[in-house]
């Protein structure tokens, strides 16, 4: 099993605590997968120029046996069991999982980068990443999670939440 895959996952409409709950177990549940660390969840402000609600955002760690594009499709499928339908990009989601890191894999096809190209640009990302995985090399910078310089991106996270995954 690989045993550096993170993913990111937010909600902004509905329950959007309980969203994050249920695709976190359900990708728990998986027979090929298994979550190892979960972050804090925080409130942020949405990307992107859609007006909308704020957003719960959190990153966890998993194990997984499945190749990256099966992972995609899988967490895919999650997405969809939870509701989420088709919106323009950036808008309000009752559910979103995007694969941030596949171990130290550098991957790009039509349907799947990795690393993904926006953590960057994200401090919804980093901060989490920093949390629970602060040693973790970026594969294409080259530097740790807990080196970034965070003073240098869009600033979205309102602060950390009350709420637990686990």
């Amino acid at each position: 099993m690989a045993s550096n895959i993170f993913l990111g996952i937010g909600s902004n409409k509905g329950d959007k605590h309980n969203f994050i709950l249920q695709a976190v177990d359900l990708i728990d549940k998986n027979e090929k997968c298994s979550v190892t660390k979960c972050s804090s969840i925080y409130e942020t402000t949405p990307y992107g120029e859609v007006e909308q609600e704020n957003f719960l955002n959190a990153v966890v760690g998993i194990e997984s046996s499945y190749a990256p594009e099966e992972l995609f499709d899988y967490v895919k499928s999650v997405e969809t069991s939870l509701g989420r339908k088709s919106t323009l990009r950036w808008g309000p989601r009752e559910i979103d999982i995007d694969i941030l890191f596949y171990n130290s894999l550098i991957y790009n096809s039509d349907d799947l980068v990795i690393p993904h190209p926006e953590v960057m640009k994200r401090d919804f990302v980093i901060v989490p990443m920093i949390e629970i995985a602060p040693d973790f090399v970026h594969p294409v910078r080259q530097i740790k999670m807990k080196d970034f310089h965070l003073p240098k991106i869009e600033s979205h996270i309102i602060g950390r939440t009350n709420f637990r995954i686990s």
